[in-house]
C-alpha cells in the first residue's frame, strides 16, 4: 500500500478542520498535499483508551473497506494509513444530499445512486450507513458519490441470507429517497421491494458503527 505523504508531513501542510467530533470520534481534516486535496481522519488527540482500541480499529477497518472499491466510481480512491491512529483518502468534492430537498433529487440521480450501491455489492462489500444523509454526495457532475466507510463490512463469505439482508439495508436508501420524493415515479417494484425491506429492517438494532443509535435530529432530517 503506498503512502502519500508522513505523519510529520500531514502535521506542517495547510488543512482544514471539517470536523472535531466526539470523543469516541475521529477528527477530520481536508489537507492539501502534492497538488491533491485529502480527507484525513485523526484519533491521536483523543484519550489512549480510544485511540489505541476504537481508534485504531476502525481506522484500518475503513482503509480496507475503501481499498476493496479500487476503481469503483463514486467512491474515493487511495486510501492509505498514516500511521496507527489516522488515515488519509482522496478528497471528494460534493454536497450532501441532506442540503437538498427531496424533489431536487432527480429520478437520474437516484437511478444512478441505486446503480452506484449495485456496483458496490459487486465487490462484496457493503456500506450499512447509506441512509445517513451525510454520507451520500451530489458530485459537481451531478453523480452521487459515498464516504465514510466505518461501518462497512466485506460479505463475500457470508452466508447468502445474511448478505441479502445486509444488502437490503443499502437498498433501502436510495427507495426511501424515492419514496419521499418522487413516489408517482418509483413504480411499483420499487414499493413492493421497500415495503419488504422496512419490515425486516425492525430487526437491525444498529444505526452508524458499534450501535451507535441516531439522534432524533438525524431521524428527522433522514425522514425530511
Amino acid at each position: 500500500m503506498t503512502t502519500f505523504f508522513t505523519r510529520a508531513e500531514f502535521e506542517r501542510a495547510p488543512k482544514t478542520l471539517l470536523r472535531d467530533g466526539r470523543i469516541a470520534n475521529a477528527k477530520v481534516f481536508r489537507l492539501q498535499w502534492a497538488g491533491k486535496d485529502w480527507t484525513v481522519k485523526d484519533f491521536s488527540e483523543r484519550p489512549w483508551y480510544i485511540r489505541e482500541t476504537i481508534g485504531h480499529a476502525l481506522i484500518s477497518h475503513e482503509v480496507r473497506m475503501i481499498n476493496r472499491l479500487k476503481g469503483l466510481d463514486g467512491v474515493s480512491q487511495h486510501a492509505f494509513q498514516i500511521d496507527r491512529f489516522a488515515m488519509a483518502v482522496e478528497f471528494m468534492p460534493g454536497t450532501s444530499i441532506q442540503h437538498f430537498g427531496n424533489h431536487e433529487l432527480t429520478p437520474e440521480f437516484l437511478e444512478a445512486f441505486e446503480s452506484l450501491i449495485r456496483r458496490m455489492h459487486e465487490h462484496h462489500v457493503v456500506h450499512l450507513d447509506c441512509r445517513g444523509l451525510g454520507n451520500v454526495l451530489v458530485r459537481p457532475d451531478g453523480t452521487p458519490g459515498l464516504i465514510d466507510f466505518q461501518s462497512a463490512l466485506y460479505t463475500r463469505y457470508m452466508p447468502t441470507c445474511l448478505r441479502e439482508y445486509l444488502e437490503d439495508i443499502d437498498n433501502s436508501a436510495p427507495l426511501k429517497r424515492w419514496q419521499l420524493g418522487h413516489p408517482n415515479l418509483m413504480g411499483e417494484e420499487r414499493k413492493e421491494k421497500l415495503s419488504r425491506i422496512e419490515q425486516l429492517r425492525r430487526w437491525w438494532p444498529f444505526e452508524g458503527y458499534f450501535g451507535k443509535k441516531k439522534s432524533p435530529e438525524n431521524d428527522t432530517k433522514d425522514e425530511s
